[in-house]
């Protein structure tokens, strides 16, 4: 009857896993898979993956689960207070965030470890709880399985009645149909034996047999055999008594079976007077008794080296989670100082975007002054004139003065006049050659240079100017131009900077204000100058610099 205990956790390992969020289905799937395949150390890593995840996130439910798989794992490895350490951790996290189906599951596998030890008073203190749960639910299924437990529980305390009340609640609330039905009648068959009702309980357990030919009641077959083999000798049916005992021997599949079927041979045995096949009997339990100290041995190392890698892997799962702070932490960072340089760029250009603005402004009240200028000077000169006019009658050396004195300032003006509109002029299509330029348009220098034309301030600081933001963009080009030929002019300089900046023959010239056949003896003679056999090659040289 201690199957039943394995029995709950197939039932519902399915329903609980079924429940899982989308996350952590496939690790607590593979996890469970890993265990029903005896393969517990992958199980283990599986699962304490997603105990590490859960925890982190307060995912209580998969928290949950993780646990009490972990607590299967060490129970099928038959390290009980493992198993019992994490049932117990696992029923703390339900009574604190989960529902009481949760509670009822754990409290039911704590009661399982308790009665494996044989501590029947605590067994049935958590199946109790279970119990209640159960009916506070209303779930009858639970109720039903709860029952049976309590009823195996109290017949191995030989609380006979209790246990005839606990086994007919369970009939009471199960569908006869369903798979854990026949349980029932395991339990009321050894509670009849107990009660000393040999005839009822063979009668039930011959029943009961043949429903047991399924792999998973392999245990409750065997208990079976043996309660019929117990009730046979008790009835002086020697022969069947044997037989049943050798029965449950050949289905014994583990060791504990066959150890449990050795006894009742050798019990059989001793009471029908076969003291050699007694001995035999007693010689294979001491073998089995043996074997199975071995395999605990092999289980507790196997345990406790598990328990070393899950260690090592949970102090590998710590790691990676502070590297990933770490890395968290830089990625802040760096967006941070992007999000700032950002700023600041954003802040220069609109910056730009005012100067420029206001250098506008500027240049339009500049040209609107010398206008007004302009304008002044013409109604001063025709103001003199009709002064020189209305004082005709004056002297003729009055009045060769004053026209002496008007033709001069009229030559002033005029050539004034024309050297600001020849000025003028030349700024225009040099302003429209350049507005032409759609690369000149983008480049904010030269942009800059064009505005300032407006200014009429073209002179050499202008050049010098120029000369400067040439070198800052050209790192050293002019500094080496003039080291490594310092015969090279003033003109020479200016001509090798539009040359390296990649200007055609007819811009160099519009710009020194030459031809173009001018423009290439000036190439050929800088090329001389420089030690060029062909002039092809200047551009080539000045950009290698």
């Amino acid at each position: 009857m201690k199957a039943i205990y394995k029995l709950f956790f197939l039932i519902f390992s399915p329903i609980l896993f079924a429940q899982n969020p989308v996350q952590l289905d496939s690790l607590l799937k593979q996890g469970i898979e890993a265990r029903s395949n005896n393969e517990y150390t992958k199980s283990l890593e599986l699962l304490t993956k997603v105990r590490t995840i859960a925890e982190e996130n307060s995912w209580y439910k998969q928290h949950f689960l993780a646990i009490n798989n972990i607590g299967a794992n060490y129970y099928s490895m038959l390290d009980y207070g493992e198993a019992l350490d994490n049932y117990l951790e696992a029923y703390t996290i339900a009574l604190k965030h989960l529902d009481k189906n949760e509670e009822m599951i754990v409290l039911n596998n704590i009661a399982i470890l308790y009665s494996k030890e044989e501590d029947f008073d605590k067994a049935e203190e958590y199946f109790s709880k279970a119990y209640v749960l159960a009916q506070e639910q209303n779930d009858s299924f639970k109720t039903g399985l709860y029952a049976i437990n309590l009823g195996i529980v109290a017949n191995q305390q030989n609380k006979l009645d209790i246990a005839a009340k606990y086994l007919s609640k369970a009939q009471e609330v199960l569908d006869a149909d369903s798979a854990i039905y026949v349980l029932i009648a395991i339990a009321l068959a050894e509670n009849q034996y107990k009660s000393g009702n040999l005839v009822a309980a063979r009668s039930i357990a011959l029943n009961t047999l043949p429903q047991l030919e399924s792999i998973s009641f392999n245990e409750d077959r065997i208990s079976i055999l043996i309660l019929l083999s117990n009730i046979a000798l008790d009835l002086g049916e020697n022969s069947n008594a044997i037989r049943y005992a050798e029965e449950a021997l050949e289905a014994s599949k583990n060791l504990e079976n066959r150890i449990n079927a050795h006894k009742q041979l050798a019990k059989v045995s001793i009471q029908t007077g076969s003291y050699k096949n007694a001995l035999s009997a007693k010689d294979s339990i001491i073998n089995l008794k043996d074997s199975l100290n071995i395999l605990k041995n092999g289980r507790l190392f196997e345990n406790n080296k598990v328990k070393f890698e899950i260690a090592d892997y949970r102090r590998e799962l710590q790691r990676n989670r502070e590297l990933q702070i770490q890395e968290r932490t830089t990625l802040y960072s760096l967006l941070g100082i992007s999000v700032l340089i950002i700023i600041l760029i954003v802040w220069a250009m609109y910056n730009n975007i005012i100067k420029n603005k206001q250098r506008r402004i500027l240049d339009q009240q500049n040209k609107e002054f010398i206008e007004l200028e302009l304008q002044k000077k013409e109604s001063d000169n025709l103001l003199l004139e009709k002064q020189l006019q209305s004082k005709e009658a004056k002297a003729l050396l009055k009045e060769e003065r004053f026209k002496n004195e008007l033709e001069n300032r009229n030559r002033q003006l005029a050539a004034k006049a024309l050297q600001i509109s020849a000025r003028n002029e030349l700024i225009k299509e040099v302003i429209s050659r350049l507005s032409d330029q759609t690369e000149i348009a983008r480049n904010a220098f030269l942009s800059a240079k064009v505005k300032e034309l407006n200014k009429l301030l073209k002179n050499d600081s202008e050049w010098d100017s120029f000369l400067t933001h040439f070198e800052e963009v050209n790192h050293g080009m002019l500094t080496n131009l003039r080291s490594l030929h310092p015969e090279l002019t003033a003109n020479d300089i200016r001509f090798l900077c539009y040359l390296y900046m990649n200007l055609t023959t007819k811009e160099i010239a519009s710009l020194f204000n030459i031809t173009v056949e001018a423009v290439r003896k000036r190439k050929e003679r800088i090329s001389n100058k420089i030690g060029l056999a062909d002039s092809g090659g200047l551009y080539g040289y000045i950009t290698g610099l």
